[in-house]
């Protein structure tokens, strides 16, 4: 059987998927291709309309040639070529500031020729006109018959930024029509932790305190700050990455089983974790660890450091290592280590588990401790999506008993003979069937702000500086002091 027939292709109703900040770095790397994708594999219906909004002058073949150009750049040999010319029918420009509300007045005209279409507004713009561009829906009624608005992350720097710009939005749009968007919840492996998880029973019962002995959640990049400078030393690494990525990760491994994977009943148990993060304390400094990149090499490339890329001196932390616990029954005392950062040495997405090693060795002597080793769990977010199961196993051959570890490895793409959908492809569709599970609620980021709040503030207050760190390599050689305190190693250097 082919596996690619067990893919299932749903089309979606009739949409206008409308994107302000229509000609930025987001829309044009990720949005507009994934929705090519979708089209390509015939999920857009023939009604679907795709506005890109901004406020530079522009018309609209411009536009579908600059969109042309960087979803052939961005898709490489995934370029559905035949898919192109009915994709670009769909295509509009619209020149339009937020802050005018005549532009609107303008806007609801073009977009009453299909009355019935399902409205999408995805802000793909600075959070800071969020409230504006809802404010301007409202006052045209471009907010009525269930319109979906899309937040792009991070909102706000802080709990208190980040409910004034939420406040704003929903004073004109109901809980249910707002999207908090992380890409990272609509990552296939990121899916199949809940299969994992909650159809093995191979895991089912082992999944606590009593066999996990410590888990890692790594997000590792390559790149530096790119076109991003700007936006990337306001923010940081603990606001761009950990608060929404690491931590929704988190939360999936960590969460209690829903009694159903319904939208409301998956995103309770997700707070529940987040509630139950240990508040923190006078341990700050042995438990956290931020890092800034200086000048090194990405392969045989050498780079320039933070510093020089930005032009400027700077206290923002590129990189993050952290060790915090889930103060509840299933996790008493199991450490999570959570670390992102920037020119580190590959990138790569990964959550691992480690269970405890066995209680009591049956083997003579000769076979040491450094040999029987525990076994690890490893789910790859990406490049090469997958799970690894890492079991001890005989080494092959006469001569007696000797151990080694091995690896059950299972790769998506190798497994299953069809196009893995970007994390945008599948995020961009659930909102327009009105499917808000994989997006954030917004109780669940307030409890993430709140928990980072003290950790934020003692990073601002202190005098020190980031941890430097060459491009390159794994970190600041304090990252592995801190995990190495618990006897344990980063996965990349545990025995193998």
């Amino acid at each position: 059987m082919n596996q690619a027939s067990s893919a299932r292709i749903i089309p979606v109703d009739p949409f206008d998927y409308l994107v302000f900040g229509g000609t930025g770095d987001l829309a044009l790397r990720k949005l507009y291709p994934s929705l090519l994708q979708r089209d390509a594999d015939g999920q857009l219906p023939a009604k679907a309309r795709i506005f890109g909004a901004a406020r530079h002058d522009g018309d609209r073949q411009a536009f579908v040639d600059q969109v042309k150009a960087h979803c052939r750049e961005y898709l490489g040999p995934q370029f559905p070529e035949a898919a192109w010319e009915r994709f670009a029918e769909r295509l509009d420009y619209l020149r339009m500031d937020v802050t005018k509300t005549e532009d609107f007045a303008r806007l609801r005209d073009i977009l009453d020729h299909e009355p019935d279409a399902i409205r999408v507004y995805y802000l793909a713009m600075a959070p800071s006109l969020f409230g504006q561009t809802a404010a301007n829906l409202h006052a045209h009624g471009l907010h009525e018959n269930g319109a979906r608005i899309v937040l792009e992350k991070p909102v706000g720097r802080d709990l208190e930024t980040f409910q004034q710009i939420d406040d704003q939005v929903r004073a004109h749009f109901e809980e249910n029509q707002i999207y908090r968007i992380d890409h990272y919840l609509g990552k296939e492996t990121v899916q199949n932790l809940a299969a994992l998880r909650f159809s093995n029973i191979l895991f089912t019962h082992v999944w606590d305190a009593d066999y996990i002995d410590h888990v890692q959640i790594t997000v590792a990049e390559t790149v530096g700050l790119g076109e991003r400078a700007g936006y990337y030393d306001r923010y940081g690494a603990m606001r761009d990455m950990v608060q929404n990525h690491l931590l929704q990760l988190l939360c999936l491994v960590a969460m209690e089983p829903p009694s159903q994977l319904e939208q409301d009943m998956l995103r309770d148990e997700k707070l529940k974790v987040l509630r139950a993060l240990r508040p923190w304390g006078n341990t700050i400094s042995n438990d956290v660890v931020f890092g800034q990149y200086e000048k090194g090499n990405i392969g045989s490339q050498e780079v320039p450091g933070y510093l020089e890329e930005l032009g400027a001196d700077s206290r923002t932390e590129t990189f993050v290592a952290l060790r915090t616990y889930v103060d509840n029954w299933r996790w008493k005392g199991v450490p999570f280590y959570l670390r992102t950062g920037k020119r580190l040495a590959s990138r790569h997405s990964e959550i691992v588990i480690q269970f405890k090693n066995v209680a009591h060795s049956v083997f003579d002597e000769t076979i040491t401790a450094t040999q029987l080793q525990p076994n690890r769990l490893v789910l790859r977010l990406q490049p090469d999506e997958g799970v690894s199961l890492e079991l001890m196993t005989k080494d092959p051959g006469p001569g007696g008993m000797r151990l080694r570890q091995a690896k059950l490895d299972l790769s998506f793409q190798k497994e299953f003979d069809l196009h893995f959908p970007d994390a945008y492809e599948r995020l961009l569709l659930d909102v327009v069937r009105g499917n808000s599970t994989l997006f954030m609620r917004r109780d669940e980021v307030e409890a993430a702000w709140q928990w980072m709040g003290p950790l934020l503030t003692h990073w601002q207050d202190s005098s020190d500086k980031p941890r430097p760190y060459a491009a390159g390599s794994w970190g600041p050689l304090d990252s592995n002091y801190m995990i190495y305190k618990d006897n344990n190693r980063w996965h990349e250097e545990a025995p193998a």
